[in-house]
């Protein structure tokens, strides 16, 4: 019996620890690359490079549990390889719900991967059951590394907090800009008023779904791909009222039509691809390219494979080259969607490659300055809140 009692304890002890070390092999798993740093690049493309304000418009780093603070050897994001890589913008998403067997085509909402890896990640027990309170928990997160970076990082809500870093003699080598998304708005709750809350978090950005159909409509992913339902028209009024950008990544078309008709601020697709050079049923029409340059919105390509069709920098220029040529270079930009369990080329250390690849593709510097960075510079000084 002695011998019992001591070995039930042990074996949950090697079983909490297994169970725990779980999202670590996941996320190593899940955030692979496709090519191992360091990257290399012509002394012309590392020149320009160095002289760049880059932003990306998509990453899910704070679903995982690594220190964002400290340089990690697996995924694609934290601060010194941001620092490392010239970036001096991020949009830190919340990744909230995703049902199992997750895929492109079609997907339900009755299932949920989140909770198990919220359990194993040790997240406060309030974030177990709910939706929004995961959002509101992965805020809290980069509200501390924020904290404690030593004004590295600095988290932007209003065009004032980014000017303030944008003016910073040390940004963007060493100050980032971070600003807060959730990727779909499940965690609503069905309820309109929790617009307010997400935005008293700090939320500027959001998408209004993920991978399945929501209460607020259609995603490209769902079983029905329907359109705005009377709470998603309600939700996008709000959000233009409270002047927080709308996200139209894995949204249905149908909702991509509903929104551009009603519409009255410009909008957003963060992390996509496009048809004409990666057909799939996330990535946009050349109809709704030329829509969302209507509209003065901005188009965000994606590094993954779902978005471009290959795992190189020449699949990321392929795509970005097509945008420009469609809609203007004006309304392309960078929308990684590193950290959201997907494998790309490089980590947000190799985004010379893609300064390279647009030179390559005969963009002048001036352009290349603008799809790397300056674009999302100008969007969100002229639509953020004011400040």
């Amino acid at each position: 019996m002695r011998k019992l009692l001591i070995a039930v304890p042990a074996l949950l002890v090697l079983g909490l620890a297994v169970f725990f070390s779980v999202p670590t092999v996941v996320d190593r798993r899940m955030n692979g690359v496709a090519l191992q740093p360091p990257y290399h690049a012509s002394q012309r493309a590392r020149a320009l490079h160095e002289r760049l304000f880059i932003a990306d418009l998509h990453d899910d780093t704070l679903l995982w549990s690594r220190d964002l603070l400290t340089r990690a050897d697996y995924g694609h994001v934290d601060l010194p390889r941001l620092q490392e890589g010239r970036v001096g913008l991020q949009v830190f998403s919340t990744v909230t719900k995703t049902p199992r067997g997750l895929n492109f085509d079609r997907n339900a909402a009755d299932t949920d991967n989140i909770t198990l890896l919220a359990i194993a990640e040790r997240w406060p027990p309030r974030t177990w059951d709910s939706l929004l309170e995961r959002a509101l928990y992965q805020s809290e997160k980069l509200h501390r590394v924020a904290e404690a970076s030593g004004g590295r990082l600095r988290i932007v809500r209003t065009q004032a907090d980014l000017a303030a870093v944008l003016n910073d003699p040390a940004a963007p080598a060493g100050r980032l800009a971070a600003l807060l998304s959730t990727e779909g708005l499940h965690p609503l709750e069905g309820k309109l008023e929790n617009v307010d809350r997400l935005y008293d978090a700090g939320f500027r950005l959001a998408g209004l779904t993920h991978f399945f159909d929501n209460e607020i409509g259609g995603s490209a992913h769902g079983l029905d791909k329907g359109g705005l339902t009377p709470l998603g028209r309600q939700v996008v009024r709000r959000m233009e009222e409270r002047r927080m950008l709308v996200d139209l990544a894995h949204a249905s078309p149908r909702v991509i039509d509903d929104v551009l008709a009603m519409a009255q601020r410009p909008v957003v697709v963060s992390h996509s691809g496009v048809q004409a050079t990666c057909p799939g049923p996330r990535n946009l029409s050349d109809a709704h390219i030329k829509a969302i340059a209507a509209n003065g919105g901005l188009i965000g390509i994606g590094y993954f494979d779902g978005a471009v069709c290959g795992l190189d920098a020449a699949a990321i220029v392929k795509a970005i080259r097509h945008v420009a040529t469609v809609a203007g270079v004006a309304h392309v930009a960078l929308g990684s969607d590193f950290d959201g369990a997907t494998h790309t080329a490089f980590d947000t250390t190799g985004l010379v490659l893609i300064t390279e690849g647009l030179l390559q593709a005969g963009f002048s510097e001036a352009e290349v300055a603008d799809i790397m960075g300056g674009n999302v510079r100008r969007f969100l000084l002229a639509q953020l809140p004011a400040g």
